[in-house]
């Protein structure tokens, strides 16, 4: 009988037992395809997470000297406390956009976009 190539295995695999294809390694191993999975790792930046990440430390203290857990905002804010402070930082997003300035507060600006989208749309998944 003739060597099996990776893809032989994965149709003869396919044809015989009725599954879905799936990849075949050179080592042997096997996993399903990524076909129709959500791909987290494509969608996302490091780097923006990253960014994102140290706007969100920076902001934790609060008046008095403390901090505030990482997780607060999860507690629940309402969506038009949200709303509002989405269009003031859009508004010093589009200002920059529109006629430069310090791009650290610009891009603080953009954080504080994606908070306030983050946030909404967490208490809209939340009430669905």
């Amino acid at each position: 009988m003739p060597d099996l190539t990776a893809e032989d295995l994965k149709q003869l695999q396919h044809s015989i037992m009725g599954t879905a294809p799936s990849r075949v390694f050179e080592t042997g191993a096997s996993r399903d395809t990524e076909h129709g999975k959500l791909d987290y790792e494509a969608f996302l930046s490091p780097a923006v997470l990253q960014r994102y990440a140290r706007f969100m430390h920076k902001n934790r203290q609060v008046a008095d000297g403390s901090f505030r857990d990482g997780d607060n905002w999860q507690k629940g804010i309402p969506q038009d406390v949200y709303m509002k402070s989405l269009f003031r930082h859009f508004m010093d997003v589009w200002a920059y956009h529109r006629g430069g300035g310090d791009p650290d507060a610009a891009q603080d600006a953009l954080c504080a976009v994606l908070f306030n989208t983050m946030g909404y749309l967490f208490e809209e998944l939340k009430d669905a």
